[in-house]
């Protein structure tokens, strides 16, 4: 089994990569879940444990200050011990949960490490050593994959024996209770995906997704579709009036931005900073964010506008101060950032300090539209169509979760690279007089809704086995839910721990609530 272990183990370190690899989601148990199968040679089993934590961890995702519980660690190790004892899903989440909490610790260590490494980083760009930059910035992003690879090693080596013993001995009452409890885990995943978009003005499109899918039975990407068209209807533009092409006082458009006549940057240059912005959160930490991956994708331009040590200097200092702003809108202030330094080098009047400023103006507006765009949208449209699939064990699941959030988020990403630097803010301007940012969020807020809203209904499976009354007059509490509102304990449980999300209660705190609610309401027969 040393080879399967390894094997594992490499499977682990591939999902703590995932920040030199742009943030495409490789990391979520929905996608390591099959791998572990595979390895184990149960590929099916995979495929259903990976859906099953996915749907419990959906809204565990790092945005701002959070650290969320490491799903990487606590999903793999869960699939291998489940599929090595043969327990099943309910086996992988009690194993899942605790681990995640405490790899998190470990984690939260390694972002203060990455936060006492900022000196070394000054050092190199006060010595204009941005060969230096990059290597730190590359051996400290692999500190963690090379850490959780060890600590997943030693845990399959030294505990696989022990574990499954362990697990062999567990009762069936005890099995039953964790998986009651499983069933209710995904209202925390749901729960913070709505943290991020619900709203009193957005509410009725929650509801919407819920009743299509609880009443009519729709699957969630039939959901997704009419939440598409209503998006498209809600925030389509009115036509302006026609303007008399003889009237000189309806002629207001601003002339367009100078096109650049002998550019420095060739379209490979432009391409090095789209694949180099992939590595921007490798060395994400608490203090100074994602300065040094900025910096990191950066190098190449600065090279070709910057030959002096002095110039090279000022410019690595310029940018690795604060950064921080959603990944997948990065490359359009990098792009916007390159044709300033471009203007820099060549203009010894332009005000440099214009640079960081642009950038510090640009980080909040993107990092809102873009984070609402892919966590609050595509991701939540990924996730409900691959766990749909994969909790039957079918493996178009994982695929389809990978294609769906990706081929949209690295397409906009490359060409926002160049929108940026041939455009520029002048694009921005464009943008923002037609309301683009504005209307594109609210359509990605109802698309995301809708699909949310769908999900207690369609992917949580909570009843009561409850009765009224006694012997042949006994009724089903169930079957009352069920004609007056389907699905209504999964929706009420979902926005119960949407009360406490807003109350700022812990992640973890919820989860292990959550476990024990499940568990103890399996044990008095509340919950089936």
């Amino acid at each position: 089994m040393s080879v399967s272990y390894l094997l594992i183990a490499l499977i682990a370190m591939f999902g703590h990569s995932e920040d030199f690899l742009g943030t495409t989601l490789l990391s979520r148990p929905l996608v390591l879940g099959p791998l572990v199968g595979l390895v184990l040679g149960d590929v099916t089993q995979g495929v259903i444990i990976g859906a099953t934590l996915e749907l419990i961890f959906m809204g565990n995702i790092k945005v701002g200050a959070a650290i969320p519980p490491d799903v990487i660690t606590g999903g793999v190790l869960g699939t291998a011990f489940a599929i090595i004892s043969g327990k099943g899903p309910a086996i992988a989440l009690a194993i899942a949960v605790p681990v995640s909490i405490l790899a998190e610790m470990v984690i939260s260590g390694l972002f203060v490490l990455r936060a006492m490494l900022n000196k070394k980083f000054s050092q190199y760009a006060d010595e204009g050593d941005f060969a230096g930059i990059q290597r730190l910035h590359i051996i400290s992003g692999l500190l963690r994959p090379l850490l959780m690879g060890i600590i997943i090693m030693l845990a399959l080596q030294l505990g696989a024996g022990a574990m499954k013993s362990f697990l062999d001995m567990i009762p069936a009452w005890v099995q039953t209770g964790l998986q009651v409890a499983g069933n209710m885990l995904p209202a925390l995943g749901f729960a913070l995906l709505m943290n991020l978009m619900f709203n009193k003005n957005m509410a009725p499109y929650f509801f919407l997704g819920f009743m299509l899918a609880a009443y009519l039975k729709l699957p969630v990407i039939a959901i997704g579709g009419f939440g598409v068209i209503i998006a498209l209807l809600v925030t389509q533009v009115a036509p302006k009036p026609a303007i008399d092409d003889d009237d000189d006082f309806g002629n207001d458009e601003e002339p367009a931005e100078p096109v650049k006549l002998n550019p420095k940057l060739s379209k490979k240059d432009i391409r090095s900073l789209f694949f180099r912005s992939l590595a921007l959160e490798a060395n994400f930490n608490f203090e100074t964010w994602q300065n040094t991956g900025f910096a990191f994708s950066i190098i190449p331009v600065l090279k070709k506008f910057y030959n002096t040590k002095e110039g090279m200097a000022a410019a690595l200092k310029r940018h690795l101060q604060f950064f921080n702003t959603s990944p997948y809108g990065s490359t359009l202030i990098m792009g916007i950032t390159a044709a300033m330094e471009e203007q820099n080098s060549g203009d010894e009047d332009f005000d440099e300090e214009s640079i960081n400023s642009v950038k510090l103006g640009l980080m909040g507006p993107l990092a809102g539209v873009f984070d609402s765009l892919f966590w609050g949208t595509f991701k939540v449209i990924a996730a409900g169509v691959g766990t749909s699939l994969a909790i039957k064990g079918n493996i178009m699941g994982p695929l389809l979760f990978l294609l769906i959030f990706n081929v949209p988020h690295l397409l906009l990403r490359y060409k926002l690279t160049f929108v940026g630097y041939n455009a520029g803010t002048r694009f921005l301007q464009n943008l923002a007089k037609n309301n683009v940012m504005d209307r594109l969020t609210k359509g990605s807020s109802i698309l995301g809704l809708m699909v949310v809203g769908a999900m207690p209904a369609t992917l949580m499976n909570i009843t009561t086995p409850l009765h009224i009354g006694t012997d042949k007059s006994a009724v089903g509490i169930q079957s009352i839910l069920d004609q007056v509102v389907p699905a209504m304990i999964p929706l009420g449980l979902t926005f119960l721990v949407y009360y406490f999300v807003k109350k700022n209660i812990k992640t973890t705190y919820l989860l292990l609530g959550l476990l024990l609610l499940g568990f103890a309401g399996s044990i008095i027969h509340l919950f089936a």
